[in-house]
């Protein structure tokens, strides 16, 4: 008789939960363009969701702390001419921010700390360079100022924001690209293209270095992304139109790592990656439900974790950086789901008792800092992202501080404290001194007291904290 035995992992019990209402976002007019962009684009301090506008493009822009009902005259973001097709917020900098139009041009946004007061109409720069509407927008993992941009005049154009100049340009793919993703230290980037073809191109060589026809046998349009190992997570269609995930080795295209059925369904599949516990959460247009997995290296290599399901149907999706989420409570992802007129945060957390920092879910993760400038990227030199800490963002609960009151232990002199005995009680009238001595024990009874309901109070605490109680 066979035992199945259930494979050993911290992320095994991660679960779903969608923020109390009021900690949400309401009444924001979410785009209804037609194109699989995510519309949604979050980091630390800002949250920005494209959305309708009449005479031309724009976005919202809010701070993450101003929750509950925007205000339907918010200033927006308005310096497009066309609708604004994909936004992206720069890793190296929480307040400059990306965004591509069907206007043909890409902007690259200052936003001030505080919240907008007036419509911002002017970009830090114009990125002109495409001939039909830009669809794609993505920074550079490492390197300062760099910017990918890829049209429907299926160009690719790697920009210097810095001087606002096109620096390489690419015209590999004979149709329209769906999707582009950069590897960790940016010096490859995958392409998924309408000629159903999975490109890895070196873009300082201005040349595809591998490429694979049909990865996924379905003519619907496939997503690509890097995971930290150099290996590529898809996400496709098969002949059946069944949704269909796969990891390739980029050095043996031949076969496929791992390749999973998913289910039946016309959304495109939207792969949000978690380098730090190489987890990939799939979020389908349309659905009303978030999938997660776990990549590992033990057979089958793609292993199906949990489903969060709601009820209404996500338009679209923002992913949280690592450096955003809350620690204290074992949240290891915050992805933003899109409505039709409003935007969720779930937290994906790992139910943990203690309230110590968990070094196992928190390596560390992708700082703000860039590692190399422009120059150097362009000049041929490759830095992995410079890392930061999480532990310093990990506040403990008041309940748990810990205070110690010090006393010199070379000090081992008793005290000497005076007893009733002592004083010179001939002085004092008999009744003085009885009401005193009465005073006394009814101090000593009420401290016993209290003495006693601190402890029972801390041991009831302790019982909860413990899952006990």
């Amino acid at each position: 008789m066979s035992r199945s035995i259930v494979r050993q992992s911290k992320f095994r019990h991660v679960f779903g939960q969608t923020v109390k209402a009021e900690q949400g976002y309401d009444d924001i007019r979410v785009s209804k363009v037609t194109w699989d962009s995510s519309f949604c684009a979050v980091n630390p301090k800002f949250l920005a969701v494209i959305v309708e506008s009449s005479g031309g493009g724009a976005f919202l822009v809010l701070p993450l702390f101003k929750t509950g009902r925007v205000d339907k005259n918010y200033p927006l973001v308005v310096g497009h001419s066309g609708p604004v097709l994909d936004i992206d917020w720069c890793p190296h900098d929480d307040n400059i921010l990306a965004s591509c139009s069907e206007d043909c041009t890409a902007m690259v946004w200052q936003i001030p700390d505080h919240a907008l007061i007036r419509p911002l109409s002017d970009p830090v720069v114009v990125l002109e360079g495409h001939s039909k509407r830009v669809g794609i927008v993505t920074w550079h993992p490492t390197a300062r100022n760099i910017l990918l941009t890829a049209g429907s005049d299926n160009l690719v154009i790697i920009w210097n924001v810095g001087t606002g100049e096109p620096l390489i340009s690419m015209d590999d793919h004979p149709d329209l690209i769906y999707s582009i993703s950069w590897n960790r230290n940016g010096s490859l980037f995958c392409t998924t293209c309408k000629d159903r073809r999975l490109r890895i191109c070196d873009p300082r060589k201005r040349e595809v270095v591998a490429e694979r026809l049909a990865p996924h046998e379905g003519i619907r349009p496939m997503r690509a992304i890097f995971t930290r190992d150099g290996n590529i997570f898809t996400t496709g269609f098969t002949r059946m139109s069944q949704r269909e995930l796969g990891l390739w080795d980029p050095t043996n295209f031949e076969d496929p790592i791992a390749l999973l059925e998913l289910d039946t369904s016309n959304g495109v599949l939207l792969p949000y990656y978690d380098a730090d516990a190489n987890m990939v959460y799939l979020c389908g247009k349309g659905d009303s439900s978030i999938r997660y997995f776990e990549i590992t290296e033990e057979p089958p290599y793609v292993h199906y974790l949990s489903t969060f399901s709601s009820k209404e149907p996500q338009r679209g999706m923002g992913f949280m950086p690592k450096r955003g989420v809350d620690v204290t409570k074992c949240e290891i992802a915050r992805l933003y789901k899109l409505l039709d007129k409003k935007c969720e945060p779930i937290t994906m957390t790992v139910p943990r008792k203690s309230d110590l920092f968990q070094d196992d879910l928190y390596p560390d993760t992708a700082g703000p800092e860039p590692a190399i400038e422009a120059e150097e990227w362009l000049d041929g030199r490759d830095e992995d992202p410079i890392l930061m800490s999480m532990r310093e963002a990990y506040m403990p609960p008041k309940s748990r501080e810990l205070k110690v009151a010090k006393k010199n232990v070379l000090d081992s002199r008793p005290t000497t404290r005076r007893s009733m005995s002592t004083l010179e009680t001939n002085s004092l009238p008999p009744e003085l001194l009885e009401r005193l001595l009465e005073e006394i024990q009814n101090l000593k009874a009420t401290v016993l007291s209290q003495e006693k309901r601190i402890c029972d109070l801390e041991n009831k605490l302790s019982q909860y904290t413990n899952g006990t109680a």
